[in-house]
């Protein structure tokens, strides 16, 4: 009997998995102002702040919009989210999209959907979201937004 218990236990615990796929911005990027789209349909609050902190922490400087992207804007970013409940809410499945003129520049996922028996898929959702911004901006740096010259300085 245990014979058989054993690797079924270890088929069923294989299909128990945490997945991220990161396809990170192209080498060299630079980003003055990242703009990060405010999305409605995510209704975890702090998600959001939670973003911006973190890619405030990495250098960047952060603006957040509702609905369309303002015009002239060149960089930003869309993202979305789930949670589930299992003993605890937690995150199941984090996107965020990072594109350049409106072009798509780079993706990262977090997927915990499979992750059935693993105790890591609780915790913190911050925790959880720095790998992946992370590696998604790997490749980019961010550099000052061009500023106006100050009247009286010589240029």
């Amino acid at each position: 009997m245990i014979r058989y218990c054993i690797p079924l236990l270890a088929f069923i615990l294989a299909g128990c998995s945490i997945k991220t796929q990161i396809n990170p911005a192209p080498q060299g990027t630079e980003i003055s102002t990242l703009y990060i789209q405010d999305n409605p349909e995510v209704f975890m609050d702090g998600l959001l702040p939670e973003i911006v902190r973190q890619l405030e922490r990495m250098g960047y400087q952060v603006k957040v919009y509702k609905g369309e992207r303002p015009a002239g804007v060149v960089h930003h970013a869309e993202f979305t989210a789930n949670w589930t409940w299992d003993l605890a809410m937690y995150l199941t499945y984090f996107r965020v999209e990072l594109f350049q003129d409106g072009v798509p520049r780079g993706k990262a996922e977090y997927d915990a959907r499979m992750g059935g028996f693993r105790l890591d898929k609780f915790g913190p959702t911050a925790g959880k979201i720095e790998p992946v911004l992370r590696e998604l901006l790997k490749n980019a740096k961010p550099i000052d937004p061009p500023t106006a010259p100050k009247l009286g300085s010589s240029l």
